[in-house]
């Protein structure tokens, strides 16, 4: 894939900016830009999954809470270094190529999937929040039930004598989050990721020209619920904590929020819309006079009426309308 000078420039600006800004800001401002580059990494994996694959998953929080819990299990018992990344990447994952073969090669249409994999968040929700009392442990780590797992070690990276600060680890949610949205077009651009689109566009059409439909579908959920997983570990080291509401219905619905309000059909929307609507929950719940769920219900309303293509797309499509309209202009003058 050839990157346009453009997106080099953009991400070469995004990589100094990950490298410089903890050394210009206060660690709770810190803190939290940390928390929504996580969750902007969480919003891709399903900008990938739904966007670009077609893929109607409302539970992509399982993998993502999977990823958090597995990390917690690996650092305590591993260490907290790059074999619990490892298994915080490869448990979720394995879990959605077991969950997609199913439904994939089931031939289970869209909306039945929706419900599937949110039933399965919500499955693995009750599981998490029963597991209190001494009994409920996966060797050192403690699962704690609906009090979760509290004191996480924190990440260190090999060659390393300490753990990663607040500012290693913002630099480090902000670099695999350039990395993965680079990636992620990568993969979009490649004949892989061609063939995804044509099975999302006509899917009897692509399985008339030879193409196993199901087998693409498959590897493109299990990709995303590896990105996913990623965004759980980095949210659980983050925190040094992890409870069953990473599982919670809210936080399923979140996700599709982000997704639908930023335009399920790009990357960097989803990134943005989640961050901003991140911001926004945080200014309003720390006022404690206005239901956040509310609000977000209330946007999410909004957007699907009045804006129904999303953030991004509208805002490109008004910018292209605006410079034909200047050049017409310009051409009439002369």
């Amino acid at each position: 894939m050839r990157i346009s000078p453009i997106s080099l420039l953009l991400g070469v600006i995004a990589i100094v900016t990950a490298v410089a800004l903890p050394s210009m800001v206060d660690l709770f401002s810190l803190l939290s830009m940390t928390v929504y580059l996580v969750m902007a990494l969480l919003a891709l994996s399903l900008a990938f999954v739904w966007g670009h694959g077609g893929i109607l998953c409302f539970g992509q929080a399982a993998f993502f809470g999977l990823g958090a819990y597995t990390w917690a299990v690996g650092a305590f018992n591993f260490g907290p270094g790059v074999g619990a990344i490892a298994l915080a990447i490869a448990v979720p994952a394995v879990f959605a190529a077991l969950l997609g073969y199913f439904m994939f090669y089931g031939k289970i249409s869209d909306v039945y999937l929706g419900v599937i994999t949110l039933a399965v968040t919500l499955i693995l929700f009750n599981l998490m929040n029963s597991t209190s009392g001494d009994s409920y442990r996966l060797g050192e780590a403690l699962l704690g039930g609906f009090n979760g797992i509290p004191s996480i070690p924190p990440l260190t990276l090999p060659g390393a004598a300490e753990p990663l600060s607040p500012e290693g680890t913002f630099t480090l949610a902000a670099l695999v989050l350039i990395g993965a949205y680079f990636g992620v077009r990568v993969v979009m651009a490649s004949r892989f990721g061609r063939v995804v689109a044509a099975v999302r566009e006509n899917e009897q059409r692509a399985l008339l020209l030879g193409y196993n439909a199901s087998r693409y579908k498959l590897i493109t959920f299990t990709l995303g619920g590896a990105l996913a997983g990623l965004a759980g570990m980095l949210y659980a080291n983050w925190g040094a904590f992890v409870s069953p509401g990473v599982f919670s219905l809210s936080q399923s619905a979140q996700i599709i929020i982000w997704v639908i309000v930023g335009g399920r059909g790009t990357l960097i929307g989803p990134i943005i819309a989640c961050v901003a609507l991140q911001a926004m929950v945080t200014q309003l719940g720390a006022q404690h006079t206005i239901d956040t769920g509310l609000v977000l219900g209330i946007i999410l309303i909004l957007f699907v009426l009045l804006i129904p293509r999303g953030l991004a797309p509208t805002v490109v499509d008004a910018a292209r309308g605006l410079l034909r309209s200047r050049a017409r202009t310009l051409k009439e003058t002369t």
